[in-house]
């Protein structure tokens, strides 16, 4: 470090403010004179009254960008700056969102919304900005899941529809979803050309807010319920014993309602996670996938001798199940309601999809039915462009069974075909690992597993990304790499993205990306073990000491050990 001879060498935090701590501190005063949020303009307040160490740090983080859409729409943390989630963002994205809509013909719009802290009134103020620039808007009667909001725009015929969620974020997130018709979320190249109208928009002041939005009467959520508790034949068994949790979240009421009215017993729900609770008390991450987060509910359903478990996030779009005491993972559940749907209704038509870091089973069961299979980039924002999409899901809990309905991720609709299906092996004197087991001796152990590396600063994810790109691993898990690709060169047909695949010997495969909704590295690893005379323990087991070398080696390549 060059110091001039006259005292200590500069520090960091001086150098930063010789150069870029007075523009930075009037950018935070600015934003500060038009936040119309009492909360955040306190907090940051605080910050500016002594804008040195890790308070200069905090507003260094804030103000070094703006949040975009990524995966599923904007998420971030609640407080003030334009890289966090706040009225003032929530307006200017509205805003650009209205000019959007308006010059593409689009005249209608619903807003939805769920329990987090600020979510209504995120609502309120998008509800009110749209209105601003002419677009009739309506507004969901209370907190609701994604899926009745996704129904919404499709039921109604709208142009477009805002959810404000953080779906299965930390507590302190919230987040903003946009919906476009026919009911998909916002995708490329829409996602940029808001992106880009965000930063025309001037002071908030000249942001034209109207109240003339309506609040919608119960008469969606009917007919949201009226069409899931259609989803299992009326003529198939009803008897099932199921333990749920909402996880503090908004899916209690609506997923009793539809069991209700599809003829299945009222669940045995987890009374610490009933009610909606935007500080999600009892769990470490409202995420049904994370460790610990059903224990109550599996706890739950040994007291009650219940068939299965059932467990929603917290805006309700994703659907965790558990038998036997064991949580099932994504895409075995994927696959169990794959094969549902195909013996259900052989004869119709449609294409099976799912992303690239899903199992390849799917693609495997597919084939062997003779039906159409697509492959696409994370995100049921990619998911929902298949043409023809009859059934479609992602490991992180999500399945599209209804797309005429609800083209996304829809965990209120999955509890019932899962339920539908329990009860029909129940009847039968099976449960869903016995089906669990038949697919295995078919199609070979597909075990699957996930290694997650939680990074402070989001330059750390492209830290990793670059080293594993310059030094790609010529050996994984004991199986030599047979192919590193590279998918942001958009390989395959696939749009290009921030991922890399390996495959090596046996079938295996590892997918590296960063995470589109958190600071995080995503990490899918996969093992094929062909089962042998019908043993499929010895297979599961096979597979899961070839999962944990294959881990040792990816968290060595990515310097974990």
């Amino acid at each position: 470090m060059k110091t001039d001879g006259a005292g200590p060498p500069a520090t960091p935090d001086a150098r930063a403010a010789d150069d870029v701590v007075p523009e930075l501190l009037e950018r935070a005063r600015l934003w500060l004179n038009e936040d119309p949020d009492a909360d955040t303009r306190a907090e940051l307040e605080a910050l500016l009254t002594r804008p040195e160490g890790p308070a200069l740090a905090e507003l260094q983080d804030r103000f070094s960008g703006l949040l975009t859409f990524g995966t599923a729409g904007l998420r971030g943390a609640l407080a003030a700056g334009p890289n966090r989630m706040n009225r003032a963002v929530v307006i200017r994205t509205s805003a650009a969102l209205a000019t959007f809509l308006n010059r593409h013909a689009g005249r209608t719009a619903v807003v939805g919304y769920d329990a987090r802290h600020k979510s209504d009134v995120f609502a309120r103020d998008t509800a009110a900005v749209l209105a601003g620039a002419g677009i009739r808007t309506l507004l969901l009667p209370r907190p609701l899941p994604t899926p009745v909001l996704a129904f919404a725009v499709r039921h109604l015929g709208l142009d477009a529809g805002v959810m404000v969620t953080a779906s299965h974020n930390p507590r302190q997130d919230n987040g903003y979803k946009v919906y476009l018709a026919p009911g998909s979320q916002l995708n490329s190249p829409a996602d940029a050309e808001i992106t880009h109208l965000m930063g025309e928009v001037g002071p908030l002041a000249s942001v034209p807010k109207k109240e003339s939005w309506r609040v919608l009467g119960e008469e969606v959520v009917e007919a949201y319920l009226k069409r899931v508790a259609a989803l299992p034949s009326p003529d198939s068994p009803r008897d099932l014993a199921i333990a749920y949790t909402p996880l503090h979240g908004v899916g209690r009421d609506v997923l009793l309602a539809a069991l209700k009215r599809a003829g299945f017993a009222a669940p045995q729900v987890v009374a610490a996670q009933g009610d909606p609770d935007p500080d999600f008390p009892t769990v470490a991450f409202p995420n049904p996938e994370e460790p610990g987060a059903m224990d109550l509910a599996l706890q739950l359903a040994a007291e009650q001798g219940s068939d299965i478990v059932l467990a929603h996030d917290p805006d309700a779009d994703r659907c965790a199940v558990a038998c036997g005491g064991r949580v099932l993972r994504g895409d075995e559940v994927g696959a169990l309601l794959a094969i549902h749907l195909l013996r259900r209704d052989p004869l119709r038509e449609g294409t099976f999809a799912t992303s690239i870091v899903s199992s390849m089973l799917l693609a495997r069961i597919a084939q062997a039915h003779d039906v159409p299979y697509a492959e696409t980039l994370t995100g049921f924002k990619w998911i929902a462009r298949v043409d023809g999409l009859r059934f479609g899901y992602e490991e992180a809990l999500g399945y599209c069974v209804d797309p005429d309905a609800v083209l996304d991720k829809d965990g209120i609709a999955a509890a019932l075909l899962v339920a539908e299906l329990a009860a029909s092996l129940k009847a039968d004197g099976r449960t869903l690992l016995d089906l669990l087991d038949e697919i295995a001796r078919e199609y070979g152990v597909h075990a699957t597993d996930q290694l997650t590396v939680r990074c402070a600063d989001p330059a750390d994810l492209q830290t990793l990304m670059r080293g594993l790109r310059s030094a790609p691993p010529s050996t994984l898990g004991g199986r030599s790499v047979q192919s590193a690709e590279d998918l942001s060169r958009g390989l395959g047909g696939l749009p290009a993205t921030d991922a890399l695949r390996y495959r090596m010997q046996g079938g295996a495969r590892v997918i590296v990306r960063p995470s589109g909704t958190e600071p995080k590295l995503k990490v899918y690893l996969e093992v094929v073990v062909p089962v042998q005379d019908g043993d499929v323990s010895s297979a599961r087991r096979a597979g899961r000491v070839e999962l944990e070398e294959l881990k040792r080696d990816v968290s060595r390549a990515v310097g974990l050990t």
